[in-house]
Order: structure tokens, then C-alpha cells, then sequence
């Protein structure tokens, strides 16, 4: 009986006679855009996580791709959140991160020793993308940081 009514809809969907609603439409074109084109993408190490101070919401998060070890301190607080990040080994000369949420991306030069801060960002959806001269870029999957 579901799968008569999925392929009832696949055809009112393909006559055109039961349009995609619009605000679907937006929100695939606002995902295609935060796509970054041949990059790498760092996979997330679930068993870094943990809790660096126990008396605040600070959290680590390390993503590892391409010889790029990310290490991420997420701390948590008036709304917002901040990101302290080390990159090793350091990426080299000229390379920059972006800490991108869905609605924001701050960029910002990675220091010799492969750190680097963004603070302010707003709680939720946040990925990180490091950029190389000359090689493809580095992105970090998408993490949620709740409040």
C-alpha cells in the first residue's frame, strides 16, 4: 500500500501537477551552496570528543583527511560560540581557514603554529575549511553544537 502511494506521487510529481513546494526548493539551493568543489572532506573522529574543562561547555572535536589533522575547542556561551582551532601540521605559507556556519563564514590567516581563532558564531551547524596554495581544499564535515 506505500509504495502504491510513493509511486502515486512520483507521477503527480512528474506530470507536473503536484509542484515541489518552494521553500524545499530554497533550502536545497542554500545547501548546494555551501558546497566547496573538489574538496577534501576530514572525516569526523567520534572518540576525540570529550569535554576539556569540566566545569564549562568547552568540548574538543578533531577531524582527520589528507595528512591534515583538525582540532577544534568549541566553547559555548552568551548565545554564541567560539572556535579554537589548530591545524598540524601547519598547512604552509598563505593558508587560510574559513569556520563556516549555514548563515556565516568567518576567515581568518593560520598562524605558524597552525592555530587559529573565530568567535562569535552562532550556535548550531558548523564546518571548518582549510585552504592551501596549490592543493585542494580541506573541509571538515558538518558538526551541531548545541547550547
Amino acid at each position: 500500500m506505500i509504495n502504491d502511494e510513493y509511486f502515486l506521487a512520483a507521477l503527480r510529481l512528474a506530470s507536473g501537477n503536484d509542484p515541489i513546494p518552494s521553500q524545499v526548493s530554497a533550502a536545497a539551493r542554500d545547501a548546494w551552496r555551501l558546497r566547496i568543489p573538489q574538496a577534501v572532506t576530514a572525516a569526523h573522529e567520534a572518540a576525540t570528543i570529550r569535554s576539556v574543562r569540566a566545569d564549562d561547555s568547552s568540548h574538543l572535536v578533531r577531524f582527520v583527511a589528507a595528512g591534515l589533522t583538525f582540532d577544534l575547542e568549541v566553547t559555548e556561551g552568551d548565545g554564541l560560540i567560539d572556535v579554537a582551532g589548530h591545524i598540524s601540521p601547519y598547512p604552509g605559507e598563505g593558508a587560510l581557514v574559513d569556520v563556516r556556519s549555514p548563515h556565516l563564514t568567518l576567515t581568518r590567516r593560520i598562524a605558524h603554529t597552525g592555530h587559529f581563532v573565530a568567535t562569535g558564531l552562532p550556535p548550531g551547524w558548523l564546518s571548518v575549511v582549510c585552504h592551501r596554495p596549490g592543493h585542494a581544499p580541506i573541509q571538515t564535515t558538518w558538526v551541531r553544537i548545541r547550547p
